[in-house]
């Protein structure tokens, strides 16, 4: 599929993180970050394992506490909300799980609706089974419908677990290493996907990920987290025209090991 990328609302941020700070005792992870995600913009995240890209999001979705700083979703500081008002903004963000976080003894047709049924209490049967049928549908898989997780392959699971996301219709996607343990060609197939929901969901999207044939493939802007700070900001290719040898190691280990 083309790598067409919607319209994006250059004047209205719905991420905006200033001077974000957090550590686990010793360990400073996060060092004065700041970033800016824009009404249907896809954003990667990019940086080698243990960097802190998955603690962004979970402080970014209220999971963690940052030590210092202002995390702003969709006009609310989180860490200034309570359980009740956090668990609305949660239904506004779509978080997909690197193991896509599937109930196993759940059918894929049972494991989209338990979400809808759990937070939306007033749809009919009717409605339920049309909002399954939609995100299956958007993900290419109606036929799975009745299946076990188990049954499925790996890139399936991960095509469910968002669709299981997009039920709610989020207007903010939260990937978390989309294509990791998946073969080149399903990788090329999410990727795809994520832009799709990008596109069809009009989703604004943080996606963490240290693959870069994922980043350029579903970013309109790279950030590259090292050392617990964004040392570079761009597309894909001012990312790279760099002579930081931490990047150019990066982007090596990547393309030649």
């Amino acid at each position: 599929m083309e790598n067409q990328k919607p319209a994006i609302a250059k004047n209205e941020a719905v991420i905006s993180i200033r001077n974000l700070y957090k550590s686990f005792g010793s360990n400073h992870v996060l060092q004065g970050i700041s970033l800016d995600v824009y009404k249907g913009e896809n954003v990667v995240v990019l940086g080698r394992s243990g960097t802190g890209k998955s603690v962004l999001i979970k402080i970014i979705s209220g999971l963690l506490k940052p030590d210092k700083g202002i995390v702003n979703v969709l006009g609310v500081e989180v860490d200034k909300l309570n359980e009740i008002e956090l668990r609305a903004l949660r239904l506004k963000i779509g978080f997909s799980f690197q193991n896509s976080a599937l109930y196993d003894s759940m059918t894929v047709g049972e494991n989209l609706e338990f979400p809808l049924v759990r937070n939306m209490k007033n749809l009919s049967r009717q409605e339920v089974n049309q909002s399954v049928e939609r995100v299956l549908d958007a993900v290419g898989l109606s036929q799975t419908i009745d299946q076990m997780p188990s049954e499925l392959s790996g890139g399936q699971r991960k095509r469910i677990g968002i669709a299981r996301t997009l039920i709610l219709r989020p207007e903010i996607m939260l990937y978390d290493e989309p294509t990791a343990g998946l073969d080149p060609i399903t990788c090329i197939e999410i990727n795809s996907l994520i832009n799709e929901v990008q596109q069809k969901f009009n989703t604004s999207s943080i996606i963490i990920t240290h693959d870069l044939t994922c980043a350029k493939s579903t970013g309109n802007r790279v950030a590259m987290l090292l050392d617990g700070k964004f040392v570079r900001q761009g597309t894909f290719d001012e990312v790279f025209d760099s002579n930081d040898e931490r990047i150019k190691s990066f982007f090596d280990y990547n393309f030649i090991q």
